[in-house]
């Protein structure tokens, strides 16, 4: 009898195992169930929470698409204070300063047919709206619910109307050129759309929509004439549009694709990445399968649940841009239309995307997680040099010129020395020196502002045609640092002579008098009435006090002009506690980054822009690694989450979301164009990065917790590591970065100048 309670107990202790095994199998959330797409939504021209719309896209995708509730041709095209949608758009939009191009909506719409955006706008409220990445559903006040899944290029949409009520759909060509065309007999429309500011002329998107049932009746319209047209088939013109009626109370399928080829390119990606789909739950459930995948690739744990959905929701974003603007032909190859020189090509092709603020966390990540991709997307900058003369800066679609600086080198030159070779970087460097020894035809930052000077000055003087003057030349000089480490890793003698001398121009905007970075007028005397707290003159967004820090590649020397380590040290102490106050200067008002650095509370720093958003990490370089330990863990606690205020700023095309993404696992790449990784303080017990290369790289916190933010001690693949950053190749090669968390700071670890991070001159005391 004993021996057989025995039996009985250790069955039941299996069972037990069993079950408890498979509660928390269930319990376990997969990776997209985290994403919120409405991170970022409450912001407005005053104050950006991230600048964000609730995108429903695939990864990189050419295609994104996005309820509307600001007017058309309004950046903030989606606002989370607003109570009614206009539409459901097909949107590109990287910025709501930079506006949205290739736009056209639909909007279901009962009872009398309205077909203008103010008329035909419904209430809804949150309660009633889901926002993911692959699925995307509201239901109005009136009883209309509409569904979303996007693919690459197309969406599968779904319209319910209410029972026994009419039955609308309102296509909007939007602000610009559109040709639109209802083909009732073959149940669908087609057509073409030309809008944005940086659309090029032959430009366009040519679209098809296909529904499932038939049309009671169609027709057009017009913002210049309203009235429905009932029973014409085509218009064409600016500010048009289309409408089809369905049987009362439908419930309508579209599926909806785009190319910038042509209308049968258009059919081809409709036909490839819609025409397996019966129903709108098989695309949502391929759209869930890709994100899974992607997101998947980064296991965390241990954190909070909001700690998991800030990061998932921020991984997401970080894998949104550039954009895919390239297809796939009846050959299964892929081609592209240029917005460079406005023909096809074969071959890959991204676009949307503003270097100045993706240069310093995106690519860096991409170079760990999106490798082959990266490879890709290197080679795209040369056929865009190819094509338009330039290296792209911030395209959207087309060049711009928006912003400063060359940054496309620092892309090539990060990729180079991170091990992604897929280009020729003789090519690259040929198409650098071009764009730092000329001025394009676009904005500031094609090509580049007061070249000359710079180069026969060794800074843009402030006071003339050329404005931000000082940002530029330490912009530049980082720029050119980025031109020399890349010629000297292939032994180019001639490109690194070149760029040597000019890496060290920040030199010249320093003066040692009022220890800051200030701007400086041509005959060598200082822009009079200087006040580091300041915005703008010779900074862009910003002030002294946040761009001095702007020295990447040469922190170490940095320290020596301000006195050593000791000083160095101290003056990032007052940068990040003094008050927050500001004048605005050149502005002339207040501008949104003034007012979320003083939301930020953090003193002069303003992490809701890029130009300060590497310098908690700055104490590594003077052996007090534990400071940026405690800094980066209170910038990630306080300043992000996963709600509609979910960032302390502009969330630029994946860059602030890079940052935290890149903090989160305890690393950052302060200076592109290395082969280093600043460590800070990771958030998770426990984070798995799966690589494209078949290894994982591990990073383990014990004792990881919100108070116990500092490291006690780290070793990497059971070595001991007393250094302030690791490798990529630690990283590609597989691996376990172990540390020892604790709530008291180690200040005897990272103190030797061994323990730093890359920089051209050695840090004194």
């Amino acid at each position: 009898m004993y021996t057989m309670l025995k039996i009985i107990n250790f069955y039941m202790l299996i069972l037990l195992c069993l079950v408890g095994q498979m509660l928390r199998a269930q319990e376990k959330k997969d990776p997209l169930s985290y994403v919120n797409t409405l991170q970022g939504t409450y912001s407005n021209p005053q104050l950006s929470y991230g600048n964000t719309y609730p995108t429903i896209a695939l990864p990189f995708a050419q295609n994104f698409f996005s309820a509307q509730t600001g007017k058309n041709g309004d950046g903030w095209k989606y606002k989370y204070t607003d109570s009614t949608i206009r539409g459901f758009q097909q949107v590109h939009q990287c910025s709501p300063w930079m506006n949205d191009y290739a736009v056209f909506s639909l909007m279901p719409v009962t009872g009398q047919l309205k077909v203008l955006e103010d008329d035909r706008a419904s209430a809804f409220n949150h309660d009633q709206e889901i926002g993911k990445p692959n699925y995307y559903r509201v239901k109005f006040y009136n009883g209309i619910q509409t569904e979303i899944s996007p693919t690459e290029r197309g969406a599968f949409m779904r319209f319910s109307f209410p029972k026994k009520t009419e039955a609308h759909l309102v296509l909007d060509g939007y602000t610009k050129g559109a040709q639109i065309e209802v083909q009732p007999e073959k149940r669908r429309v087609i057509g073409r759309v030309r809008n944005g500011y940086f659309m090029p002329n032959k430009m366009w998107s040519h679209f098809v929509i296909e529904f499932d049932q038939d049309f009671t009746t169609s027709g057009t319209w017009s913002v210049a004439n309203p009235t429905p047209n009932s029973g014409q088939r085509t218009i064409e013109g600016e500010q048009v549009g289309a409408y089809i009626t369905f049987k009362k109370g439908a419930i309508v399928n579209a599926k909806v694709a785009s190319s910038y080829i042509d209308i049968e390119q258009a059919e081809l990606n409709l036909s490839r990445e819609l025409g397996t789909h019966k129903n709108l739950e098989q695309a949502r459930k391929a759209g869930a399968d890709v994100w899974n995948a992607l997101l998947g690739r980064i296991e965390i744990e241990g954190g909070t649940e909001e700690e998991k959905a800030t990061f998932y929701s921020c991984l997401f974003r970080a894998n949104l841009f550039s954009r895919k603007i390239y297809e796939i032909n009846k050959e299964n190859k892929p081609i592209y239309f240029s917005p460079y020189d406005e023909k096809v090509h074969d071959g890959y092709m991204y676009t949307d995307n503003g270097f100045w603020d993706t240069f310093r966390a995106q690519f860096p990540l991409n170079n760990i997680f999106q490798r082959e991709y990266q490879g890709r997307y290197m080679q795209s900058l040369l056929d865009a040099y190819d094509q338009s003369g330039w290296l792209p800066t911030w395209s959207n679609p087309a060049m711009s010129g928006v912003m400063l600086g060359n940054h496309a080198i620092s892309l090539l030159t990060d990729a180079w020395m991170k091990g992604v070779r897929s280009f020729d970087p003789e090519k690259a460097l040929e198409a650098y020196l071009h764009e730092a020894t000329n001025k394009g035809p676009y904005g500031g930052s094609n090509g580049r502002e007061g070249w000359e000077d710079y180069f026969t000055k060794g800074y843009v003087p402030y006071g003339g045609k050329v404005h931000e003057t000082t940002a530029k030349t330490l912009e530049y000089a980082y720029n050119d640092f980025c031109g020399y480490q890349l010629a000297k890793a292939i032994g180019n003698d001639y490109y690194a002579n070149i760029f040597k001398r000019q890496m060290f121009n920040y030199r010249h905007v320093w003066d040692s008098k009022v220890g800051f970075m200030r701007g400086r007028l041509a005959d060598g005397s200082w822009r009079p009435d200087f006040d580091p707290i300041e915005w703008g003159g010779p900074f862009t967004e910003g002030n002294s006090w946040q761009y001095t820090w702007s020295v990447f590649h040469d922190l170490g020397a940095l320290g020596n002009m301000l006195g050593g380590a000791d000083k160095f040290v101290a003056k990032l102490d007052t940068f990040f506690t003094m008050h927050s106050d500001f004048k605005v200067g050149s502005y002339g008002t207040e501008i949104h980054e003034m007012t979320e650095m003083v939301l930020a509370n953090m003193g002069q720093y303003a992490h809701g822009n890029q130009p300060v958003q590497h310098v908690a990490y700055a104490y590594n370089y003077a052996g007090e690694p534990w400071k940026t330990q405690e800094r980066v863990r209170k910038i990630m606690s306080q300043l992000y989450n996963a709600t509609p205020k979910g960032f302390p700023g502009d969330e630029d095309q994946g860059g602030m979301s890079s940052w935290y993404v890149l903090s989160a696992l305890g690393l950052y790449s302060v200076c592109p164009g290395t082969t280093e990784y600043n460590i800070g303080s990771p958030v998770f017990e426990k984070a798995t990065i799966h690589l494209e290369n078949g290894k994982k790289f591990v990073i383990e916190a014990e004792n990881n917790s919100a108070a116990n933010v500092y490291i006690e001690s780290a070793s990497i693949n059971g070595k001991s590591l007393d250094k302030n950053y690791i490798d990529i190749q630690d990283i590609l090669e597989g691996g376990t970065l172990k540390y020892k968390m604790s709530n008291r700071p180690n200040t005897n670890r990272g103190r030797t100048k061994e323990a730093s991070p890359f920089t051209i001159h050695e840090m004194k005391p």
